[in-house]
């Protein structure tokens, strides 16, 4: 009886949502209270900067990354891509997630925006692929962890002992979360700063040794440019504008709040990747030298070693802060899920648990166990899966703007995309286009001997299998 009532329309909110708004929902009947819920206290809650810094991490985690983009494509053009990019692919995306959120902001963020838009199915495929891309994105943060490590002490990273510092990196990650979005947020804010300074005292260092002589190395092209590969890995650098929404509940004001997050988020992703980038091509550093990891060596030619083991630190708080402010996000899914009854009845109670600070506790052990397991996974970052997965659930995202425009246009708004329901259309496109180019570019890559898209596309349709099981689990259980 739980799913029937809790699913009788499609369009049914969830609990969260009659709060929010009320006259919508009161055609819906009220689903079956599974278990006192404890909700964050307004002390716990993330306020403007915390939720600013805590996007950042969601998206960037600091310059790292962006080596591979200069290498593939050289000063000129990499940095074209990091200018052009955020303005067909970031803003939209912010701009859309500051509409959503501030006008449905329900914990589990897109996945309550896709149900609530297109009905139970494609608000569980919204979670599934969601879901399924963080297996394969969530075990790369501990391993730049390690990896960096193993820059400073080769000898703690030896044999088995990588896979300990990143299992310890997973467990760390988990009892922080478990301490509330607040603590994780003020984290993030520390970890930002601590980040971030080597890479100003860099662009200090590089300006000097400039000194206005020349453009430096900006104008040399690199011996074997991939423009495709570099637009690829840009737009892996820029994804992940709507991780943020799932916490919704426990953002302070998240009306205002939100939209002001994703436009002060994106200008900050866009100001470090750009500002580094431009320095060291000023200082002359050959861009073709540059892969994953080179910053250090930059550092270390510009500045001295002291710096560039303050870059290699770095890189352990990229991996470990991306890391646990993706875990706020994800582990948020499961939870909302499980409030709307998506799970069985004993899976569902099981998971709407929260503890005294309001964090959906069995949600964070469920998925930092997940994650754990699949630390060793041999393969290096799957950027082709991730853009497939990812780009599926963005358009449905885009695909619910669109649709609660059209269906429920009183719904109330406190910041929107201008334009009507054609602005919010004109608004998906850019990212659209993105998503089928970066498909296209990656036609040819493999995975574990399969096509990397044929391998993105089993794991995508495997949730509507999932779905169907569940739902015949369901009816039984009720019949």
């Amino acid at each position: 009886m739980l799913i029937r009532s809790t699913f009788s329309s499609r369009l049914c909110p969830t609990p969260a949502i009659r709060a929010i708004v009320p006259k919508t929902a009161s055609a819906c009947p009220a689903p079956r209270s599974l278990t006192p819920i404890s909700r964050p206290a307004s002390s716990n809650k993330l306020r403007l900067l915390p939720l600013v810094a805590a996007t950042y991490f969601m998206v960037a985690g600091g310059p790292y990354g962006l080596e591979d983009v200069l290498g593939k494509a050289g000063y000129l053009r990499a940095l074209l891509l990091l200018t052009i990019i955020p303005v067909i692919w970031s803003l939209p995306t912010s701009l859309m997630v500051g509409e959503l959120a501030s006008a449905i902001p329900a914990e589990g963020g897109y996945y309550v925006w896709v149900h609530r838009a297109l009905g139970r199915f494609w608000g569980f495929q919204e979670a599934w692929l969601s879901l399924a891309a963080s297996v394969f994105d969530m075990a790369i943060y501990p391993v730049i962890f390690v990896d960096y490590l193993s820059r400073l002490a080769p000898a703690l990273t030896a044999g088995h002992r990588g896979v300990l510092w990143a299992l310890s990196v997973v467990i760390v990650c988990a009892l922080w979360n478990l301490r509330g979005a607040r603590v994780v947020g003020i984290g993030s804010v520390i970890l930002f700063c601590a980040l971030l300074s080597p890479f100003v005292v860099l662009i200090v260092f590089a300006l000097v040794r400039w000194h206005g002589h020349g453009a430096g190395s900006l104008l040399q092209p690199v011996a074997a440019p991939d423009l495709a590969g570099a637009i690829s890995v840009t737009l892996w650098n820029y994804m992940g504008w709507d991780n943020a929404s799932t916490v919704a509940q426990e953002v302070e004001d998240p009306q205002h709040n939100y939209p002001r997050a994703m436009i002060g988020a994106a200008a900050l992703v866009a100001i470090t990747y750009i500002l580094p980038l431009l320095a060291v091509g000023l200082a002359g550093l050959d861009a073709g030298q540059f892969s994953t990891g080179a910053w250090t060596d930059a550092a270390r030619t510009i500045a001295g070693p002291l710096l560039a083991l303050a870059i290699v630190m770095g890189g352990m708080i990229n991996g470990s802060g991306m890391f646990n402010a993706l875990m706020l996000s994800y582990t948020r899914v499961p939870y909302a899920m499980a409030e709307d009854g998506m799970l069985s009845g004993a899976i569902s109670r099981l998971f709407i648990r929260r503890n005294a600070r309001g964090v959906p506790w069995v949600s964070v052990l469920f998925c930092a166990a997940i994650w754990a397991l699949a630390l060793n996974f041999t393969f290096e970052r799957l950027i082709s899966i991730d853009l497939v997965l990812y780009g599926a659930a963005l358009m449905l995202e885009f695909v619910a703007l669109v649709v609660l425009r059209r269906r429920e246009p009183a719904l109330h708004r406190p910041f929107r995309i201008p334009g009507g329901t054609t602005g919010a259309i004109a608004a998906g496109t850019g990212p659209a286009l993105l998503i089928v180019f970066a498909i296209y570019a990656a036609r040819g890559e493999q995975v574990l001997g399969v096509n990397a898209l044929l391998f993105a596309a089993i794991v995508g349709l495997t949730g509507a299998v999932v779905y169907a099981i569940i739902a015949r689990l369901q009816r039984l259980a009720t019949d």
